[in-house]
């Protein structure tokens, strides 16, 4: 039993040995591509505004932190607002007002170089088919379109 025994743990010795990976220098380490999925989020703003408050601010600038590693090939803009409390052609001012906001603070947030593309709809689609004001409609939706660099 005694001779059993080292011969045993000379046995296991061997084979945790070949357990351990040698690298070579014909070996290259691979990595992953990068992944850069689009990104779409939402600014929303007070009723009657088109000041981006400390929470939007926040938004904006995570979004352009994440974009960092990637290429930004275009950013959509889409203003909207909701049909509460101002006609039609002051819900679409007040809308574009939103976007030119929310569009000058993605580029001041050091986003990487992108063709903006900029709208606004106004309150057109703020009502639901029950004729109801359709909820949450003050707001800046922003597309980010990545790419791999």
């Amino acid at each position: 039993m005694s001779i059993a025994r080292p011969a045993a743990f000379a046995a296991l010795a061997l084979v945790l040995a070949g357990c351990g990976t040698m690298h070579t220098s014909g070996q290259r380490v691979v990595r992953a591509p990068a992944r850069c999925p689009d990104q779409t989020v939402e600014v929303y703003f007070e009723q009657f505004s088109s000041e981006i408050s400390k929470e939007g601010r926040a938004v904006i600038a995570a979004a352009a932190d994440a974009a960092k590693p990637c290429k930004v090939a275009s950013v959509d803009v889409l203003g909207l607002a909701d049909s509460v409390g101002g006609d039609t052609a002051t819900n679409l001012e007040l809308s574009k007002k939103r976007a030119r906001a929310v569009t000058e603070a993605l580029a001041a947030s050091a986003l990487p170089d992108a063709t903006f593309k900029v709208a606004a709809a106004g309150e057109a689609g703020a009502v639901t088919s029950r004729g109801q004001a359709a909820p949450m409609r003050r707001r800046v939706d922003i597309v980010l379109h990545l790419a791999p660099r």
